[in-house]
């Protein structure tokens, strides 16, 4: 079973795990209660590899249907985790979880408390592709990228986040340090990073809703400068909620620790690339 930290022996060693998932099936990563998760699948199966008790916890939830190329999760168990256990439990995973790597780490080392920062990508399509459509949002309007580009550089910095937060009163509190903020593009793609100490429950989807609004010209880059200032959609007419993006092209991309490198070139989760017509005889 399943057990909190604070009942926990603190002499059980503790692993770092890796893990990348097709979140499409499941209600995000956190257990829950009568519904499929990512955490759950897991659970499942290192409980019936490693009887006894078992602490498991990941860096940060992750909403339904959001991806992850590289959650990071802790599990303490007297069980040694060598490269057979990680074989079979991936065997008795499904196809869209996979755990990637398994390393031994501090016994203070806490997915989530450890981390010093993370790194969203989300991916938003210029096309309607067949094959891909699990893992991007089609936008069927033009976007200007220069606008999307020069909005999003306003998103640098501590800042209350709280209009793009669902619930934020939940929250003890809405200031997130947001270190940087890139969009590119790849083939039929736009690539939009976010990095950040943390984020708020549905802030990313939030985020990049509203600057593919700016980029339709829906809303303006004065518009979206003033929602940010302000912390509060209802002063300034544009809510943030009415645009969230959908989960599908959201993806986790990587948790950060003291001491470690940083990210590589933002690339395309999943390439979709540019349409090209058929010849005609």
């Amino acid at each position: 079973m399943i057990v909190s930290r604070a009942t926990y022996d603190p002499d059980v060693p503790t692993y770092r795990l890796t893990i990348e998932y097709d979140g499409s099936r499941y209600r995000g990563w956190q257990e829950q209660k009568n519904a499929h998760t990512v955490a759950g699948e897991l659970r499942q199966a290192i409980e019936a590899l490693a009887p006894g008790r078992v602490e498991l916890a990941g860096s940060g939830r992750t909403d339904a249907g959001v991806h992850a190329l590289a959650q990071v999760a802790h599990l303490r168990s007297q069980q040694t985790l060598d490269r057979s256990f990680i074989i079979e439990l991936n065997a008795r995973l499904p196809a869209d979880i996979h755990v990637l790597q398994v390393d031994p780490a501090g016994e203070r080392f806490h997915a989530r408390h450890s981390a010093v920062a993370r790194s969203y990508v989300y991916q938003i399509s210029r096309r309607r592709t067949a094959f891909a459509k699990r893992f991007v949002w089609w936008v069927n309007q033009p976007l200007d990228i220069s606008e999307m580009r020069a909005a999003a550089v306003r998103l640098v910095g501590k800042r209350d986040f709280a209009a793009f937060c669902e619930r934020p009163e939940e929250q003890s509190s809405t200031l997130v340090v947001v270190e940087s903020a890139e969009i590119a593009e790849a083939g039929s793609l736009i690539l939009v990073r976010l990095v950040a100490s943390h984020f708020l429950w549905k802030m990313v989807r939030r985020v990049v809703g509203t600057l593919v609004r700016v980029g339709t010209g829906e809303i303006t880059r004065g518009q979206f400068e003033l929602l940010l200032a302000a912390g509060d959609a209802s002063l300034v007419g544009p809510d943030p909620a009415r645009f969230t993006a959908p989960p599908s092209g959201l993806f986790l991309e990587r948790v950060v620790y003291p001491g470690e490198l940083g990210l590589a070139a933002l690339a395309p989760p999943v390439p979709v690339p540019t349409e090209v017509a058929a010849a005609v005889d």
